[in-house]
């Protein structure tokens, strides 16, 4: 029988416990996929696959196709070429009405935040629960302070978000991203408005994050610190292509600053 990858679900949304795909598949897998965004073809070909619990960074410049690929795994952007799936879906054939059950194994973390600004920390998170169809107030209310609990924020739960750092709005967005325990994690440069010491603060949380509830994570980002300190599979986007160069860099074969900052 299949066992989902959390241990025990701290709280599990109503439509079910996760992603079905059995434990020897990837929960992400592309092979020979366009990556598409307004009929403008941004990446040939691109073929990976992401297992349960792994970390894998997306790298490259600005414009390579980052980003899109994030789009395209959340049903964003369409799949017109090639298969592609994540967890239980096809993602050529999902159906419209069937990708608001794929976002829902789905945790995103987005560089500007993307907070309502007219809401409390506990409302932006409730709105969340609400479009994702939880009902019991009281459950709704104890998964909000459970996530605010997991990143260190349970005190702030009746701020709004002007009132809050960058990194405490940050550690809100991780939060509003766990609150369906997703089984993939997707991260947009999440600490790319951060300073640098709140950067880390930010990527040793979604460390912990990842070390305790094993989802996989997949992290755009320019930072080849971020990478050093907390390594994982490395995946470059450049010329169109996509290409894993997690050995090259870690054996220093191929010189990558172009493509990723120090």
């Amino acid at each position: 029988m299949y066992k989902p990858i959390f241990a025990e679900k701290i709280m599990p949304q109503n439509q079910g416990n996760g992603f079905v795909t059995s434990n020897a598949l990837p929960l992400v897998q592309l092979e020979g996929v366009d990556i598409v965004n307004e009929d403008n073809l941004i990446l040939t070909d691109v073929s990976f696959k992401v297992s349960r619990g792994e970390l894998v960074y997306l790298v490259g410049k600005v414009g390579s196709g980052k980003s899109s690929i994030l789009k395209t795994l959340d049903a964003e952007l369409p799949v017109k070429k090639g298969k592609a799936r994540v967890g239980d879906y096809d993602l050529k054939t999902i159906k419209n009405r069937q990708i608001p059950l794929l976002r829902r194994n789905l945790g995103v973390v987005f560089q500007d935040f993307q907070l309502l600004s007219d809401r409390t920390v506990e409302d932006n998170l409730m709105f969340v629960l609400n479009a994702t169809g939880w009902e019991d107030q009281k459950k709704m209310q104890e998964r909000c302070s459970q996530v605010l609990d997991m990143v260190d924020l349970k005190t702030k739960a009746h701020k709004m978000p002007h009132q809050l750092s960058g990194g405490e709005q940050q550690r809100v967005a991780i939060a509003r991203a766990l609150l369906n325990n997703p089984d993939v994690v997707l991260a947009d440069e999440p600490t790319g408005n951060l300073d640098a010491e709140t950067a880390d603060g930010i990527m040793t949380l979604m460390m912990k994050i990842h070390h305790q509830y094993k989802p996989a994570i997949i992290i755009v980002t320019h930072n080849r610190t971020i990478i050093d300190r907390y390594p994982g599979r490395v995946l470059l986007c450049s010329e169109g292509r996509l290409r894993e160069v997690t050995d090259e860099l870690s054996s220093s074969k191929i010189d990558a600053a172009d493509d990723m900052p120090a």
